[in-house]
């Protein structure tokens, strides 16, 4: 997917612009306020392989969602990595030679900002049945860079994990931190209990953790991001509220009050719930039925004014294909790691398409 310069400039600038609300505190006491319990202690961390997700339009980026424990960052550096070898005359974007270091510095980081220094010893990949898990092959990846830099590193379920006397462990082996790829995002789920019980005494590093989540990703702080005033009234530079005015669409919480409006003009509307991710449950308005509209209703959800993706054309199977296509925005504490497209059919990005899935981006201009 190619990229003009100016465009990635413009999405690191939404980046930008959310880590400095963040730091206000009338926005983390708003965004907290509706955030779960295990997510109200701050032990420090900025939350490892942030992802931003954009559409990219005639008016410039905009930004659709945030995720605090974005996949498919060192499946895509080495995507990158292969369509470079042979793009000659491209820009080269600035995570080409730097990833290997940028992601032993950020877990380093993660862990100095919760204990003060040094570097822990070893790291568990964690998620529920990983090796089932549609991205597991970066798993290996994550654990073969570690292990390459010296630090020992596990990929596990949280069930293999037990928490007592201050100490994580898994079998016989202490873990210090834990790169956290469970979309339970509050450690709530019974089976949970070790991972929960370890964030609550601090006794492991866990990233991303609730706190990260609570502050970034839930969907209802796009509605408080997009406020153009609140932002202003809580400290935001006006330079920083503007850019987040351009760059985030309209975003309100879907209550009884508004159903009837929302429904009425609901083709000019994307529904998602708050904490969903992977895009389960999302619904393009024009696409709704009467009885989805009520399942909406009748949870939580936000809904975002649509803003229509950019499209590239493949090649599949010989045939040439129009897929949609969305840019993710892989950092750490603002910071670009790397940048990588999604293709895909359909209402949602998915990875079921034929030619779809993701690509490199490569920069232009």
């Amino acid at each position: 997917m190619f990229v003009p310069g100016q465009e990635l400039d413009d999405m690191l600038s939404i980046v930008r612009a959310i880590e400095a609300a963040a730091e206000l505190p009338d926005y983390r006491r708003q965004v907290l306020s509706w955030a779960r319990p295990s997510a109200q202690q701050n032990p420090g961390q900025s939350g490892v392989f942030m992802g931003y997700d954009f559409h990219l339009g005639e008016e410039g980026p905009r930004l659709i969602e945030v995720n605090t424990n974005a996949g498919g960052g060192f499946l895509n550096a080495a995507l990158a990595r292969a369509q470079l070898n042979c793009c000659d005359g491209y820009p080269r974007p600035p995570w080409a030679e730097n990833f290997d270091a940028a992601v032993i510095a950020q877990f380093i980081g993660e862990w100095s900002a919760q204990r003060g220094g040094g570097r822990p010893e070893r790291i568990a990949i964690v998620d529920d049945e990983p090796e089932e898990q549609y991205l597991y092959p970066e798993f290996r990846l994550a654990q073969q860079l570690l292990e390459a830099h010296g630090i020992d590193a596990v990929i596990l379920s949280p069930a293999e994990l037990t928490y007592a006397s201050g100490v994580l462990c898994a079998g016989n082996k202490r873990i210090d931190l834990v790169y956290n790829r469970l979309v339970d995002f509050g450690l709530e789920a019974p089976e949970h209990a070790a991972l929960r019980a370890a964030w609550n005494d601090g006794g492991a590093v866990i990233t991303p953790n609730p706190y990260t989540h609570a502050l970034f990703a839930d969907k209802r702080n796009l509605a408080t991001l997009a406020d153009h005033a609140a932002l202003l009234d809580w400290g935001l530079s006006s330079e920083h509220a503007d850019v987040l005015h351009r760059g985030i669409p309209r975003t309100v919480l879907v209550t009884a009050g508004n159903a009837e409006e929302l429904w009425l003009q609901r083709r000019q509307w994307f529904f998602k719930p708050v904490a969903g991710h992977g895009s389960k449950g999302a619904y393009r308005g024009s696409k709704l039925t009467k009885s989805t509209f009520a399942r909406i209703l009748d949870s939580e959800y936000v809904a975002q004014a649509y803003v229509p993706p950019s499209e590239r054309l493949v090649l599949v199977d010989g045939e040439r294909e129009m897929l949609k296509v969305d840019v993710r925005l892989y950092t750490y504490r603002g910071a670009p790691l790397l940048a990588a497209a999604r293709l895909y059919r359909g209402q949602t990005t998915n990875f079921r398409t034929p030619g779809g899935g993701f690509a490199p981006v490569l920069l232009m201009g």
